[in-house]
C-alpha cells in the first residue's frame, strides 16, 4: 500500500512539472479528460440503474478504449 501511495505522490508532484505543451496538445488533453469524465459519468449512471458492477465495468472499459491507461479508465477507487 505504501508503494502505491508513494507512486501517487510522485506522479502528483511530476504532473505539473511536465514541459509545456503546444496549443493543439493542450486541446487534445482537454478533450481526452472530458471523454474520460463522460465515460465515468456513464459508469455512475449504469450503477444507478441497478445493473451489476461487472456489467458497468465492461461498459466503462469499452467507452474508454484508447483514452486512458489501465482497465479502469485511468482511475480506480477503494471499495
Amino acid at each position: 500500500m505504501k508503494k502505491y501511495l508513494l507512486m501517487a505522490a510522485l506522479f502528483a508532484g511530476n504532473a505539473f512539472a511536465a514541459p509545456a505543451h503546444s496549443d493543439k496538445e493542450t486541446k487534445d488533453d482537454i478533450a481526452r479528460h472530458r471523454a474520460m469524465a463522460a465515460a465515468h459519468e456513464g459508469a455512475a449512471k449504469c450503477l444507478e440503474s441497478g445493473k451489476k458492477a461487472d456489467v458497468c465495468e465492461k461498459e466503462l472499459q469499452a467507452a474508454c478504449k484508447g483514452l486512458a491507461v489501465g482497465k479502469y479508465c485511468g482511475m480506480k477507487h477503494v471499495h
